[in-house]
């Protein structure tokens, strides 16, 4: 294992921007389990506290280092043990990224179904956070996804959760545990991937709207009819700009000013068919302007423009952005109402998202304002927003996290009695506090 006392600049800075460069003491490569395990064991000697981190595409300050920590770096972990086809499970190590998981299986009649945007993110940093994407609705989400994994714990013990098993009433459910817990109660070494058989066939369509609050609906006819969406995803015009723009592409052409992106598949054509009727059906009674079957050409382009939103509006300006969820029903609410605040404030705004399970992508830009007014305006704009997303029942984070930069919001929709249980399991596991302190809450 490699260590060395000069940490890369562009790891002391955060996808958070309001953050200023932090300090880091040193910085671990590891390349196995093993690495880990004695990393965690010197830093428990040391009395140091350590921020794991992987391809460092995190975006709520997660890994930003401010109290001098140790950075593990799982970076070089990129070995594809193996694809197991009896119990249809690939074997990876935390550092790869999910663009290599989609390249190693390109040719396999398998495939990997959880779809975040940002592919270039590591195995372990979307287990970390619990990442969505979207093909969600049909497939679940990476907690979903996985079988097991190894894990070294604060104190440098390594332990293996969950199982290939189909069942499990074996005790406390460990697997679910870690997933999702950003790196505070264990580093996450080894995984086993649940792998998905391709459908034999796949179609797409482009809806456009007039405006919102004709699509809103028709997301929620769809979801409760007999059709079973892939993906359902919600594009605002101007969103859709701001990918155009940096891939130097245009989305084939579509009237309105929100879009629906739906795919839908199957292995029997006939009843992918009668699905795709019933889609027709529905959003042509919800008002919509036109409705467009893309083929597998334009499908690639326009899942590729989508991906690709979020980078666009980076590219143009600093942005803050926000990923809550709430239920589906209230998902026209949730954008009207953020994107009322931001109006009202004189902030500039863009939505997109995961509309068939109700997580919200809300992007403000900061544009002309100078730092110091900018992070007073995203107080005030946060003040706003997250006491509204609690009233509809919703969550402050459906796939990104908690990590440094929303942590003050979280008791506005849990409990002192939750966020005690949750201080609870992380001093059981942690009692040192060493890994990745301060995140989701402080101790």
């Amino acid at each position: 294992m490699e260590i060395k006392e000069i940490v890369p600049e562009e790891l002391l800075t955060s996808n958070a921007h309001e953050l200023e460069p932090g300090q880091a003491e040193l910085i671990g490569y590891a390349k196995s389990t093993e690495d880990v395990s004695d990393f965690m064991k010197k830093a428990n000697e040391a009395d140091k506290k350590v921020i794991t981190i992987g391809a460092h595409t995190g975006l709520t300050g997660a890994t930003y280092p401010h109290e001098g920590e140790w950075f593990l770096s799982l970076a070089e972990m990129t070995d594809i043990i193996s694809l197991d086809k009896e119990t249809l499970t690939l074997n990876v190590q935390a550092g790869v990224t999910l663009a290599q998981i989609r390249q190693y299986l390109a040719d396999t009649p398998y495939f990997y179904a959880p779809d975040p945007g940002e592919k270039s993110a590591t195995i372990g940093g979307t287990v970390g956070t619990n990442a969505g994407g979207m093909r969600a609705i049909k497939y679940g989400v990476t907690r979903d996804n996985v079988r097991g994994y190894d894990v070294v714990l604060a104190n440098g013990d390594i332990i293996h959760a969950g199982s290939l098993n189909q069942k499990n009433s074996s005790g406390y459910d460990l697997k679910d545990l870690f997933i999702g817990s950003e790196g505070t109660l264990g580093v996450i070494t080894e995984l086993q991937l649940k792998l998905t058989t391709r459908p034999r066939f796949e179609s797409s369509m482009l809806v456009g709207f007039e405006k919102l609050d004709d699509l809103a609906p028709t997301v929620y006819e769809i979801l409760n009819s007999p059709v079973e969406p892939v993906a359902l995803e919600l594009l605002e015009k101007n969103s859709v700009g701001y990918a155009e723009d940096y891939l130097q592409v245009k989305m084939p052409k579509q009237e309105g000013a929100a879009f629906l992106l739906l795919t839908l598949n199957s292995n029997d054509e006939k009843a992918l068919n009668r699905e795709l009727d019933e889609v027709r059906s529905i959003v042509n009674s919800a008002g919509a302007l036109n409705i467009r079957d893309i083929d597998e050409k334009e499908a690639k382009l326009v899942w590729n423009i989508r991906d690709h939103i979020l980078t666009g509006i980076y590219a143009a300006a600093t942005t803050k952005m926000y990923d809550p969820v709430v239920p589906t029903r209230y998902v026209p609410d949730l954008i009207i109402q953020s994107k009322k605040y931001a109006d009202e404030m004189g902030i500039s705004s863009a939505f997109f998202g995961h509309a068939g399970d109700g997580n919200i992508h809300i992007c403000v830009l900061q544009e002309d304002y100078e730092d110091v007014q900018w992070k007073k305006m995203l107080v005030e704009y946060e003040q706003k927003l997250y006491p509204f997303i609690a009233e509809l029942g919703g969550l402050p984070s459906a796939e990104h996290g908690i990590g440094l930069e929303k942590k003050e919001y979280l008791s506005h929709f849990y409990s002192k009695e939750y966020m005690n249980t949750l201080k609870a399991i992380k001093k059981a596991l942690d009692p040192k506090n060493v890994l990745n302190p301060n995140r989701i809450f402080d101790l």
